[in-house]
């Protein structure tokens, strides 16, 4: 029961890589650019989520304390957009 219960609440780190993971694919097979954002809209969720969610609901999301995580998440997806963004081809 304590396994399904973990399991369960792991959905918040599953989901955002699984949303980076789909930019990496798109970086390597297709456009680069269009992967950078998707995998900088992967981190940005992760900072989204943890934001939203309690301590115990976000799993494996919860490294430090909420600010300090929502922050951290949110800066390095920023960051990585406005690169993507910005680089020339």
């Amino acid at each position: 029961m304590a396994g399904e219960a973990q399991r369960r609440s792991e959905w918040p780190l599953a989901l955002s890589l699984l949303v980076g993971a789909a930019g990496l694919v798109v970086l390597t097979f297709y456009n680069w650019r269009n992967g950078v954002l998707i995998f900088a809209g992967g981190v940005f969720l992760a900072g989204l989520l943890r934001a939203t969610l309690s301590d115990t609901a976000a799993g494996l999301l919860h490294v430090r304390g909420r600010m300090f995580d929502t922050a951290l998440l949110v800066a390095v997806g920023a960051a990585i957009a406005t690169l993507g963004l910005i680089v020339p081809n």
